[in-house]
């Protein structure tokens, strides 16, 4: 098999093909293809071409970055004239943003626990916000629950969370530790996991699903 691909990558470079060339179409890793061609050597037409193609693909490559770059800057300055409709939030507006967070994000079938998943550091701490300024939950009453991957580091995980939070580690639950089995992906995505704020109060939970409901009918009617 070695020596049909061989072959294989020492035609391809006679016919003045580039080792990336040769890598892309024969499937081939580099290393293999460097060595097995290294003793080949090209014509001046040959090398004249694939010179006049890199500066090519150099040229192309240097005009998709100004696009991309130019085409960032145009977003951007959408975004920046987004950012000026808003110059501070009230605590009324705070509120609003807690409750719509929790319409979807909250636990809603434990009815003496006011519980919020997430794995956006920028939501939860929103959250600890809504919590201490408009629900004003005692510091004491705070749980918080790492869900993380195996490979992950348990204590730099939780000391992460405790100071996005400002929940003590000695109020956080046990650490949950998913299966390996996760993809890659998901685990180089999601490096510190997700992070659950527990409330256990059953007052708090349904002044929760009350301001939930109002908001549903102020907005959608009472027939959802």
């Amino acid at each position: 098999m070695k020596l049909i691909e061989k072959e294989k990558a020492r035609a391809l470079r006679k016919r003045g093909k580039s080792i990336n060339q040769i890598v892309k179409e024969a499937g081939l890793t580099k290393s293999s293809v460097s060595l097995w061609v290294r003793d080949i050597v090209l014509t001046k037409a040959q090398k004249n071409k694939l010179s006049e193609r890199g500066r090519s693909v150099e040229s192309i490559e240097k005009r998709r970055l100004v696009r991309l770059s130019n085409e960032q800057a145009k977003r951007q300055v959408v975004i920046d004239k987004a950012k000026k409709d808003f110059n501070f939030i009230s605590l009324e507006q705070l509120k609003l943003v807690g409750i719509i967070l929790y319409l979807g994000e909250g636990g809603k079938t434990e009815r003496g626990v006011a519980r919020l998943s997430n794995s956006d550091p920028v939501v939860i701490k929103i959250m600890m916000r809504f919590f201490r300024e408009i629900c004003e939950v005692p510091e004491e009453k705070f749980r918080g629950n790492v869900h993380t991957f195996a490979h992950a580091d348990v204590e730099k995980t939780e000391k992460y969370w405790s100071k996005i939070t400002g929940i003590p580690r000695s109020q956080f639950h046990k650490t949950y530790i998913k299966p390996s089995s996760a993809s890659l992906q998901k685990r180089y995505t999601l490096p510190f996991g997700t992070f659950s704020i527990n409330v256990c109060d059953t007052k708090l939970f349904l002044t929760i699903m009350g301001w939930i409901e109002r908001i549903k009918e102020l907005t959608v009617g009472k027939s959802v």
